[in-house]
């Protein structure tokens, strides 16, 4: 394994890490409160994150996400279209996230996560700087798009982080 994916690797291995901290011991009914009854809920935000990680990192390496592959969105039961990753959601679409266990979203997650360590142990250096998406300027390379996601995804889990403390005012 190279330094590069070996930095990846522990990247993704960390956003892991918060989500299963995060909803451990919480019960469906904490994991879908939302602060002020109208921020994103633990639930909303942990199954976002995981869906935009499968989405893109099925997106670069040209394969089917986990979500459709291992039919989580039927587990999930949600009432959004089948490739919906939470983007663009309104707060009423928030609030449809409801009635998730902590060992579904750390399901899903784990295969996920297992998925995208698989995918880059096949990512050489040089795939680093492949363009994946031109719909932008510049172009997106493959590895500013891991990166993106990492990001993302750390931003999401922190937020999630912040209100399971608020759970316990």
């Amino acid at each position: 394994m190279s330094a590069s994916t070996a930095l990846l690797v522990d990247a993704f291995g960390r956003i892991r890490e918060v989500v299963e901290e995060v909803v451990d011991g919480l019960d469906p009914e904490e994991l879908a409160t939302r602060p002020d009854g109208r921020g994103n809920s633990i639930a909303w935000l942990v199954w976002h994150l995981t869906r935009v990680q499968d989405d893109h990192v099925a997106g670069v390496a040209g394969t089917e996400q986990i979500w459709s592959a291992d039919k989580w969105y039927e587990a999930y039961g949600l009432p959004f279209a089948e490739e919906d990753t939470g983007y663009g959601h309104s707060r009423k679409d928030v609030a449809k996230v409801r009635g998730l266990s902590a060992e579904l979203l750390t399901g899903y997650h784990a295969a996920v996560h297992e998925n995208t360590v698989r995918h880059l142990g096949t990512f050489g250096v040089k795939d680093l700087d492949r363009v994946v998406d031109q719909n932008w300027s510049p172009p997106v390379t493959l590895g500013v798009r891991l990166v993106s996601v990492i990001t993302d995804d750390l931003q999401h889990a922190g937020q999630a982080a912040y209100v399971r403390g608020l759970l316990g005012r």
